[in-house]
């Protein structure tokens, strides 16, 4: 079979030729009468239809559970539960920028201590440092299906976690090989892990991933930055709230406030800790939240060392800060299922992005650990 352009040069060979007789048989006419040249066959060169080119599908299939962010593929991965310490030595840390949600709740000595949850995003070469477990802290990991993972633990933890048969990576327990001390810091404060390292770890453990992930709800991308929705679709309806640019939470201590300010231009809240940004040291970019939730829980000092216990059950009064403003509900905590947040008996939903959960005591009273301010 013979190609396109050879048909072309076929074709322009044919109406040279042409050309070329009627000249040379003009030009033996002498004094006769001169024979009007025939006017050459026009050959048009083929034209190449148009290559349908399909038009870019923006919208994506799959969704993680956690944050609502579009995924290329679906999301099988189990996630990772991490006692990240938050003493001021260890800040600040690695890896929670990528992190889908973080709580922050009270340890002993007024410190918080932070439960990293990872589960859409790899390539976390640095996680960390990484503290140990308390059995609060136990119940927050697991209800998102989530390998425990931490160094050492309170007596009441260690006990839930033989007892149960709780799946867990511990440095000093049973997982050891599977995290490293940084030279730059002064122990406790300098253990760490990557995501890599803690996933062959729970490979090795035959901790398997077939565990219940909660799916929270989320607006759209589009829908999330404006109320009016996306534009040929009906409006979303979106719980309104009042004005709260700015928020500051005190867990315990006068000297330790942790503030979110809104941001327009990301539609997130930028975090702080005493009025500085708080930062990820892996990326040097300050930490931020599409959701931040505050909430109250009963709280109860256990011994001379300050161990608490923190009920992470009952539910109770809660804040939503997202779009720039709070609305106020209630937070519940089925038994088989994570912490979400409610307005009249119905969930809110999300903006896409990580969530900040706060975890604060109802003593002396819920509101006097929260100031709202706008400009």
């Amino acid at each position: 079979m013979q190609s396109k352009g050879s048909f072309r040069k076929m074709a322009w060979r044919t109406s040279l030729l042409s050309i070329a007789t009627v000249l040379l048989l003009s030009g033996c006419g002498g004094g006769k009468q001169q024979v009007e040249p025939a006017p050459p066959t026009e050959v048009e060169a083929p034209i190449d239809e148009p290559v349908e080119v399909p038009e870019e599908n923006t919208s994506s299939l799959y969704q993680a559970p956690l944050t609502g962010m579009p995924l290329e593929e679906s999301l099988s991965q189990r996630p990772l539960a991490v006692m990240i310490n938050n003493a001021p030595a260890a800040r600040p840390q690695s890896g929670l920028g990528q992190a889908d949600m973080v709580y922050e709740v009270l340890a002993e000595g007024g410190i918080t201590r932070l439960i990293a949850i990872y589960q859409s995003q790899s390539g976390i070469e640095k996680i960390g440092p990484i503290r140990s477990i308390r059995p609060y802290l136990i119940r927050l990991g697991e209800s998102y299906g989530g390998v425990l993972v931490h160094a050492g633990g309170s007596p009441e933890a260690y006990s839930i976690i033989q007892k149960q048969g709780k799946q867990d990576l511990d440095e000093i327990g049973n997982a050891g090989a599977y995290f490293w001390r940084d030279k730059d810091r002064k122990a406790p404060h300098n253990l760490y892990s990557s995501d890599e390292k803690l996933r062959e770890g729970a490979v090795k453990l035959n901790y398997g991933n077939d565990v219940k992930v909660p799916q929270y709800p989320f607006y759209s991308e589009t829908s999330a930055a404006s109320v009016d929705g996306a534009e040929g679709t009906e409006p979303v309806e979106i719980v309104s709230g009042e004005p709260a640019d700015k928020v500051e939470i005190k867990f315990l201590l006068n000297n330790y406030i942790v503030g979110y300010e809104y941001d327009g231009s990301s539609n997130t809240y930028k975090r702080s800790i005493n009025g500085s940004p708080h930062v990820d040291l892996n990326d040097n970019t300050q930490l931020e939240a599409a959701n931040v939730i505050v909430l109250g829980a009963d709280h109860k000092v256990l011994d001379d060392v300050g161990r608490l216990a923190v009920n992470v059950e009952a539910g109770g009064e809660a804040m939503l800060f997202q779009r720039g403003e709070v609305i106020h509900g209630q937070w519940v905590h089925a038994a088989d299922d994570a912490i979400r947040f409610v307005k009249d008996g119905k969930e809110v939903t999300l903006v896409p992005g990580t969530t900040y959960f706060n975890i604060v005591p109802n003593d002396p009273s819920f509101d006097s650990h929260v100031t709202i301010s706008n400009p």
